[in-house]
């Protein structure tokens, strides 16, 4: 079978063909656009994620480390509870009447509870103060000038609490008598 084209006709299907193949460059630019949008997406989306990921490597380490702190703290709370009850023990077995205690005062501020005079020497040494520094006498000046001092309490069953073994001589008032 023949077929006779004409020159309209395929002037036509020229026209036709420079039609689709400019549709099929509008649409390929469209799919090429639309790709690479999706490809920005995806690199954006996974930054994101590997962002977030590190984030959360970072807060694990520092909840793992908060949470071993806690647990040391915890831990030295429950030992002082522990030395806590046993010094009520031990204070409630004796009898405290007319008894001696040396408080550690650090810049006129109470520090730490001691036995005798000499625990709460060997105690300073975890201060700083070595064992063999010499403890002078610290007169009328406030306990806050000096860095460490001792202070002995003995315990007085009248007001049912402790008062400073050694009362300084009270002074006359503008020459009151």
């Amino acid at each position: 079978m023949i077929r006779i084209v004409t020159t309209p006709c395929l002037e036509s299907l020229e026209y036709a063909s420079r039609r689709a193949r400019e549709h099929l460059r509008e649409v390929a630019g469209s799919a090429n656009e639309a790709f690479g949008e999706h490809v920005r997406e995806l690199y954006a989306v996974t930054d994101r994620a590997e962002r977030a990921e590190a984030t959360t490597d970072e807060v694990g380490a520092i909840l793992k480390r908060a949470l071993q702190e806690l647990a040391a703290a915890q831990q030295e709370l429950l030992l002082r509870d522990i030395e806590i009850r046993r010094l009520r023990e031990e204070l409630e077995g004796e009898r405290v009447a007319g008894q001696t205690l040396t408080v550690l005062l650090h810049y006129g501020e109470p520090h730490t509870i001691y036995r005798s005079r000499e625990d709460a020497y060997a105690d300073t040494a975890t201060h700083g103060r070595t064992l063999d520094h010499v403890w002078r006498p610290c007169g009328e000046c406030p306990a806050s000038e000096f860095e460490w001092r001792c202070e002995p309490f003995i315990y007085d069953a009248g007001s049912n609490g402790f008062r400073r073994a050694f009362m300084p001589a009270p002074e006359p008032v503008g020459g009151a008598a």
